[in-house]
């Protein structure tokens, strides 16, 4: 199904909008991750913070990203399994989710944590694994950034036989 340059270009401006919009809320989670890691006593400020901007920014905008994403590659030249860049975006795209939906239970229990418990031991790890997440998730969201612009060249087997028919 094709729809009009219009409709793409809001697709387009959508979608731009929305990944945009998770790396930014990605990069304030990242600050404060980094802050909760190295200032123990700032936790009981930080991570409620973070929970909140997990909650009410990073996971919408994340799904709307990825299903305006995909909706986007279904109504354009590009499709969604025609062009490996495209492939490869779908799947980073679904690999940040999934690890973002795992990761929202430790973000929401990290934010009910007293500045005593988040000074043990037990809980560096969490707290690393906060900075680590957000850092690698922006990472590939820039990748996925890269692909975007400079669409890299390469017809997926699908891609070859739906050329070959049309």
């Amino acid at each position: 199904m094709r729809v009009g340059q219009g409709s793409r270009k809001i697709l387009l401006l959508i979608h731009i909008l929305t990944s945009v919009g998770m790396m930014g809320a990605i990069s304030c989670f990242f600050a404060l991750a980094w802050l909760g890691l190295v200032d123990v006593g700032a936790g009981p400020a930080v991570y409620p913070a973070m929970n909140i901007i997990t909650q009410a920014l990073i996971v919408p905008l994340a799904l709307a990203s990825l299903v305006i994403g995909t909706l986007q590659a279904l109504v354009t030249q590009w499709g969604l399994m025609r062009h490996y860049w495209v492939l490869l975006k779908l799947v980073l795209t679904l690999i940040v989710v999934a690890i973002l939906l795992m990761q929202t239970a430790n973000i929401s229990l990290l934010g009910t944590l007293p500045a005593d418990a988040l000074a043990r031991p037990e809980w560096a790890t969490t707290r690393f694994s906060m900075v680590l997440h957000a850092g690698g998730g922006f990472v590939v969201l820039a990748l996925t950034l890269i692909l975007s612009v400079y669409k890299p060249k390469g017809l997926t087997p699908y891609g070859w036989r739906h050329r070959a028919s049309s």
